[in-house]
C-alpha cells in the first residue's frame, strides 16, 4: 500500500523555545529524549504494575459534564481526565472538547476563540490555514494547562442534513483528509495531543448509538476510510476516537476489521484508540478488537478488564500494547517532557485576528448577478440588514463543539455557559462592521420576524442584505435541506420588494434555496466565528477578494439526495436499559433510544459530486464552486511521472489580486466501473492582476487506484490496484467546470 505521508505531507517536528521548556531533573531512564518515543514507552510499561496499567486505559468519569459525578482534583474541568502515574513521572491526560475552539471556557472564567466551522475552514482549501486553525486551538489549550484536544472530525458528508457537519471537512476524502490532517499537525506542533474522529461512518446523528452502517470494503476504503488514512498519514495523531455506531454488524469500538485490520495494520497507526464518550460495550471483545481506552469511565476497562487479563481472556501483551500506544503518543508530542505546562492568559486578540483570516478565506461567494458585489462604499446611500440577529452577532454550532461566548449569548447577554442545544450567537456584529465600511450610508436593521414588514423595510433601501440561519448541534439532524422558521418565504418577499437583494447563509451545511434565481448575491458564510462579521464586511465591500470554494455539493431538494429521508428518522424511541457509573456506584436506568436499524450505504463511494455526476442530476451548486471579484484563465495541463505529477498554468485576467483554487480530477479506466471522476490534486494559488503562475501538484497513486479484496483461493492480498488503461485528467475551477484535459495510458 502506498503511504500518504511522503506524497502529501510529513509529520510535524516538535520544538520548544527556552521559555517554553519546563526543565526538570532526570529521574528515570525514559527521561532520555535521545531515545525514540517507542523505546521510552516500552521502558515505562516494564515498570508498571497491573493496577497502573489498568488505570491508564480508562477515564476518571464524566466530571463536570454530568452533575453528581466526581471531579478528579487534578482535572482541568473539561471533557474528562485520565489520572497519571506520579511515581513514574507520567502526567494525567486532560481531554478537552475543541472541534472549533475549546469548550467549557466559562467554567473557570477562561477564554477560548471561536473559530469558523471546520466545514467553513475546508472551504478555504488552504492546508496552511488548516495548520493555523489547529495552532489556535493548541496554543489556547496549552495556556489552560490542558494537554489533549478531542476535535479532529473527518467524517465525510454523506448526509448533508447531519447535525455535526459543521465539525467536519466536507464530502471528498482528499480535501477532508488533507485539511483535517493539517489541522491536527498544527495542533500537535503546540505539544498538545490530538485525535481524529469519529472512526468510522458516524455520518448522521439520528440513531448514532444504535444505527448499523452497511457498506462494502471497497466502497469504505475509497471514501470515508480514505479520508482517515490521509489525515492520519499527514499528522501522526496521538489518538483516534472510535464512533458510537455499528459498522457491518459490530460496534465501531469493538470492530476488529476497522481497528486492527484497517487502522493499525493497513494505516500503520501508532497511537491509541479511545472510545467516544460511553461508546464502549465490552471488556475482552473490545480490547481484543483494538480498543485501547474506554472513555470517560471504567465500566468495562476497569475491574472487568483486569479480571479478563488475570483469567487469560485478554493477554497481558495486549494490555501492554494498549499502555504502550498511550505512552508513546505522550512522548511523541512532548506532553511528558514539558509537563506541567505553565498556565498563561489566552491572547483573545490574536485568536480573533486568526479566526478572521480563516473566515475571509472560507466564506464562499455563490452568486453575483450583474456584478452587484463588491458594494461601493463611496456611492451607496442606504442598506437594509434583515434577519438572524445580524445587529448583534453571528451564529455558532452547538453540542460538544459549543464554545462559550464572551459576555454570554449575544442575543441574551450575561448567560454564562451555553446549555446543551441552545442556539448561541457570538458578539461579532454585521451591522456594526457594515456601518464602519459605509459611514455615509444609512444602514438599519430589521429582525425579519414579519416578512411583510421586512419587505417594506427593504423596499426603501438601495441594497437589502438578508441573513438566514440554520442552527445545528450534536445529537440531532435536520429533517430537510430547507431553511427553518419560514425563512424561504422571508427571502422571497424581500427579493420581490428589492431587486438588489443579497443573502448571507449562516448554516451548518448545504441548504436548499428556492429563491436563488430571484436574488443578486449569495454568500455561504457557514458559522464564521468570532471574527465573522469583520470578515464578511471586508468581503462585501471588496477589501478582501472572495476565494473560498464549496467543500460540499448543494442539492436543489431532498429528493435528489441518495437518501431522501434520513435512515431511522421515522422510528420512535423506546426505553433501553443502560449502565452508568455515578460517584463510584454503578446504576442501571432506562433511557429513551431508537430501536436498532440499518443505514445502508447504497451509494457506496459515490458521495456528493460523484453521486450527482453518476446519476446525471444537476445540483444547485457543485462541489469546488466559488466566485471571485477577478477572473482566471487555465492552460497547459500536463501529466508526468506516470500520473504522479501534474502541472498547469493559471493566470489572473482581472484587475484585482486574488487567490484561485485549481482543482484536478481523474476518470479511471472502464475496468474500474466508475461513472464519475475523483479529485486527485488541488492547489491554492495567489495571483496579482495579470500575473500567471505554473504550478506542479503531486498525485498519490492511491488516489488513482481501486481497492481490491482478495477472493477465496486468490493468492493476492487485499490492497490498492492501479489498473492498466486510459486515465483522463481534467482541471479547472470546480468539479463542474474543467476546461483542461489530458490523458495518460498506464500499461500492465
Amino acid at each position: 500500500m502506498v503511504a500518504f505521508a511522503a506524497a502529501l505531507c510529513t509529520a510535524p517536528v516538535l520544538s520548544l523555545s527556552a521559555q517554553d521548556h519546563n526543565s526538570k531533573t532526570q529521574h528515570h531512564p525514559w527521561d532520555n529524549k535521545s531515545l525514540s518515543p517507542d523505546e521510552r514507552a516500552d521502558m515505562v510499561v516494564k515498570e508498571m504494575t497491573l493496577d497502573e496499567k489498568i488505570q491508564l486505559v480508562h477515564g476518571a468519569g464524566w466530571g463536570v459534564l454530568r452533575a453528581g459525578d466526581p471531579v478528579d482534583p487534578h482535572s482541568n474541568f473539561a471533557a474528562s481526565y485520565v489520572p497519571g502515574i506520579e511515581r513514574l513521572g507520567i502526567p494525567g491526560i486532560d481531554l478537552a472538547d475543541s472541534a472549533v475552539g475549546a469548550r467549557m471556557a466559562a467554567y473557570q472564567s477562561r477564554y477560548a476563540t471561536l473559530l469558523p466551522s471546520t466545514l467553513g475552514a475546508a472551504a478555504s482549501w488552504d492546508p496552511e490555514g488548516a495548520q493555523l486553525y489547529g495552532d489556535v486551538i493548541g496554543r489556547e489549550l496549552r495556556a489552560w494547562g490542558t494537554n489533549m484536544s478531542i476535535g479532529g472530525g473527518v467524517d465525510l458528508m454523506r448526509e448533508p442534513r447531519n447535525g455535526r457537519n459543521f465539525e467536519y471537512a466536507g464530502e471528498d476524502p482528499l480535501l477532508a483528509g488533507t485539511m483535517t490532517g493539517n489541522l491536527m499537525k498544527g495542533l500537535q506542533a503546540e505539544h498538545v495531543m490530538g485525535d481524529i474522529k469519529h472512526y468510522a461512518f458516524n455520518d448522521q446523528e439520528t440513531g448514532r448509538d444504535i444505527g448499523n452502517a452497511i457498506i462494502g470494503h471497497r466502497a469504505a476504503r475509497e471514501s470515508d476510510l480514505l479520508a482517515f488514512q490521509i489525515a492520519i498519514a499527514i499528522s501522526d495523531p496521538a489518538g483516534v476516537m472510535c464512533s458510537y455506531n455499528r459498522v457491518n454488524g459490530d460496534y465501531a469500538c469493538e470492530n476488529d476489521w476497522l481497528l486492527n485490520q484497517v487502522l493499525k495494520k493497513d494505516f500503520h497507526f501508532k497511537g491509541w484508540v479511545l472510545s467516544d464518550w460511553g461508546g464502549t460495550h465490552s471488556a475482552a471483545k473490545a480490547a481484543l478488537a483494538g480498543l485501547d481506552q474506554e472513555m470517560p469511565e471504567d465500566i468495562y476497562f476497569g475491574e472487568p478488564l483486569k479480571q479478563a487479563v488475570q483469567k487469560g481472556e485478554v493477554p497481558m501483551l495486549r494490555l501492554d500494547d494498549m499502555d504502550h500506544r498511550i505512552l508513546r503518543s505522550m512522548f511523541a508530542t512532548g506532553v511528558i517532557d514539558f509537563s506541567p505546562y505553565p498556565r498563561s492568559v489566552v491572547d483573545p486578540f490574536k485568536g480573533r485576528d486568526d479566526a478572521q483570516h480563516i473566515a475571509e478565506e472560507s466564506i464562499v461567494l455563490l452568486k453575483n448577478a450583474n456584478n452587484l458585489l463588491p458594494l461601493n462604499a463611496s456611492s451607496i446611500h442606504s442598506i437594509a440588514l434583515i434577519g438572524s440577529h445580524a445587529d448583534v452577532g453571528v451564529l455558532s454550532g452547538g453540542g460538544s463543539a459549543q464554545v462559550d461566548a464572551p459576555g454570554g449569548n449575544a442575543i441574551d447577554p450575561h448567560t454564562g455557559s451555553a446549555h446543551w442545544g441552545e442556539t448561541v450567537y457570538f458578539p461579532s456584529s454585521p451591522l456594526r462592521y457594515i456601518r464602519e465600511h459605509a459611514p455615509n450610508a444609512k444602514v438599519e436593521f430589521n429582525a425579519g420576524d414579519d416578512k411583510s414588514a421586512a419587505a417594506a423595510f427593504a423596499k426603501s433601501a438601495e441594497v437589502a442584505i438578508v441573513f438566514v440561519h440554520q442552527p445545528m448541534h450534536e445529537g440531532m439532524d435536520a429533517k430537510t435541506l430547507s431553511l427553518p422558521d419560514n425563512q424561504d418565504a422571508l427571502v422571497s418577499a424581500v427579493a420581490e420588494a428589492n431587486p438588489h437583494t443579497i443573502v448571507v447563509l449562516e448554516t451548518g451545511g448545504p441548504v436548499s434555496m428556492p429563491w436563488a434565481e430571484n436574488v443578486q448575491g449569495i454568500f455561504a458564510a457557514w458559522y464564521p466565528g468570532i471574527g465573522g462579521a469583520q470578515a464578511l464586511a471586508n468581503l462585501l465591500f471588496g477589501d478582501v477578494n472572495p476565494s473560498g470554494k464549496l467543500p460540499a455539493t448543494f442539492a436543489k431538494r431532498d429528493e435528489d439526495l441518495p437518501h431522501p429521508v434520513i435512515a431511522g428518522m421515522d422510528l420512535k424511541p423506546l426505553p433501553l436499559e443502560v449502565e452508568t457509573n455515578m460517584g463510584g456506584h454503578r446504576i442501571r436506568h432506562n433511557e429513551m433510544r431508537l430501536p436498532a436499524f440499518d443505514v445502508n450505504y447504497t451509494e457506496g463511494a459515490k458521495i456528493g459530486y460523484k453521486w450527482y455526476e453518476a446519476q446525471h442530476i444537476q445540483p444547485l451548486f457543485w462541489f469546488g464552486f466559488g466566485l471571485s471579484y477577478t477572473t482566471y484563465e487555465y492552460s497547459n495541463l500536463k501529466v508526468e511521472d506516470h500520473g504522479r505529477e501534474v502541472t498547469l498554468t493559471v493566470k489572473n485576467t482581472g484587475s484585482r489580486a486574488g487567490a484561485e483554487i485549481a482543482e484536478v480530477y481523474a476518470e479511471l479506466p472502464a475496468a474500474a466501473n466508475e461513472n464519475y471522476k475523483r479529485l486527485v490534486a488541488f492547489d491554492r494559488i495567489p495571483l496579482a492582476p495579470g500575473e500567471s503562475k505554473t504550478v506542479t501538484m503531486k498525485i498519490d497513486p492511491t488516489l488513482l487506484s481501486i481497492y481490491k479484496e482478495a477472493k477465496n483461493g486468490d493468492e493476492a492480498k487485499d490492497g490498492w490496484d492501479l489498473l492498466p488503461g486510459e486515465y483522463k485528467f481534467v482541471a479547472g475551477p470546480s468539479s463542474s467546470t474543467t476546461p483542461l484535459t489530458a490523458t495518460l495510458h498506464i500499461g500492465k
